[in-house]
């Protein structure tokens, strides 16, 4: 049989599809359900507009508001938080694939000496003892000092064994109070039933990489893997060994080539159906979307540059002198292309979303009405953001 070959058009649809970019924006929508479909949600603690969870699901769900996310982590327990590549909310209905990576972290952090000699089993006992009798407490709630060398990334070992505690998985993410993060007894947040569920490791494994290979599309054994960060390269590479014996049955996955940009092909995997999937892709919106730099569909920078042609990197770690872009600079995508970015800043003291600078691709150009989607858009973040009025600092073309 020949090998399935994905152009590259195609292989756009596909991706923006798994990420859900390529429909309008649900109006009345389900929370839950995005968090679900797209698998995680990166979290994190930068407020340019809005911070980057609250973004990413808004961009997908216009009726979204930041209190939603405290119902789900908190009152209803449908979702928790651990570490995929960094810090994320998952479907609670995961917790039983996600043992292993509890324990995998669990180590990571005590044999990589992340945290050096500052934590003692006496301060892990004096944690856990104190959270089990007064009940979910934050950092604040702790008052150890930094001993030595004040380097920049130094914390107090409370901190540090906090995290630990919470990546082994015997603290959980109870709620949070703005970004605080207040830490309970993984038994009394993780449902019962849930929380005793015990999966066998190969199990767990199989569930991880099919539920990667659902949300990428079509991937690479590296972005199989890459996706949760919960697998080694070989436990994937057996997994696609073993998906030959499905392959007989008109299931699992099959290999094939995914055109990029530049009209070079890659090899990768797909769905065993990718045929039909491909056949029922939604025709291409002309939607145009101001989406956050943590936003699952731009990720992985190698992937986006192979489908998109499109180079970005996220600079607020990068010292302002040395910025190509900007401190929070914002990827804009219309349609199934990435046609510029732009610097946006909320302002709620003066009530406006202040357009700092905007940038086309070098073969785009600022049409009316590309001008006149990204206004609309614009007025639309401002509701995101929580304020009135849009402020152009910047020349407007």
């Amino acid at each position: 049989m020949a090998t399935f070959k994905l152009d590259n058009r195609a292989a756009r649809r596909l991706w923006l599809t798994v990420n859900h970019l390529m429909a309008s924006p649900a109006t009345q929508g389900d929370s839950l359900a995005l968090v679900k479909a797209l698998g995680f949600v990166q979290l994190d603690s930068i407020q340019v507009v809005s911070r980057a969870h609250h973004h990413i699901l808004w961009t997908r769900d216009h009726s979204y508001r930041e209190p939603d996310m405290n119902d789900l982590l908190g009152p209803k327990r449908q979702v928790f938080e651990h570490f995929t590549h960094d810090a994320s909310i998952l479907p609670m209905e995961f917790l039983p694939i996600w043992a292993r990576q509890f324990q995998r972290m669990k180590d990571k952090v005590g044999s990589a000496k992340w945290f050096g000699n500052s934590i003692t089993p006496q301060l892990l006992d004096h944690i856990l003892r104190r959270i089990s009798d007064e009940g979910p407490l934050s950092t604040r709630d702790f008052d150890t000092k930094i001993t030595g060398d004040k380097a920049m990334w130094k914390r107090p070992p409370h901190k540090q064994a906090l995290d630990y505690l919470w990546y082994a998985g015997e603290l959980a993410t109870s709620h949070r109070v703005g970004f605080t993060k207040f830490y309970d007894l993984a038994e009394r947040v993780f449902p019962a039933d849930l929380h005793a569920q015990r999966l066998e490791d190969p199990m767990q494994i199989d569930q991880l990489c099919s539920h990667a290979m659902d949300r990428l599309g079509v991937a690479s054994a590296v972005e199989i893997r890459k996706f949760w960060d919960a697998t080694e390269p070989r436990e994937v590479t057996d997994w696609i060994k073993g998906q030959g014996q499905r392959r007989g049955q008109g299931q699992g996955i099959i290999p094939i080539e995914v055109e990029s940009w530049d009209g070079s092909w890659t090899k990768a995997f797909a769905p065993a159906d990718i045929e039909s999937r491909v056949e029922n892709l939604p025709s291409v919106t002309s939607r145009l979307r101001i989406l956050n730099p943590f936003d699952p569909a731009i990720r992985d920078r190698k992937r986006l540059k192979r489908l998109f042609g499109y180079d970005y990197t996220v600079e607020m770690f990068v010292p302002a002198a040395k910025r190509v872009w900007g401190y929070y600079v914002y990827p804009i995508l219309e349609g199934d292309r990435f046609v510029g970015r732009i610097e946006v800043k909320a302002e709620r003291a003066k009530n406006s979303l202040n357009v700092v600078n905007l940038w086309f691709e070098p073969d785009v150009s600022p049409t009316q009405a590309r001008l006149k989607k990204l206004d609309t858009e614009l007025r639309r973040l401002t509701g995101l953001a929580g304020v009135r009025d849009v402020i152009w600092l910047c020349l407007r073309p």
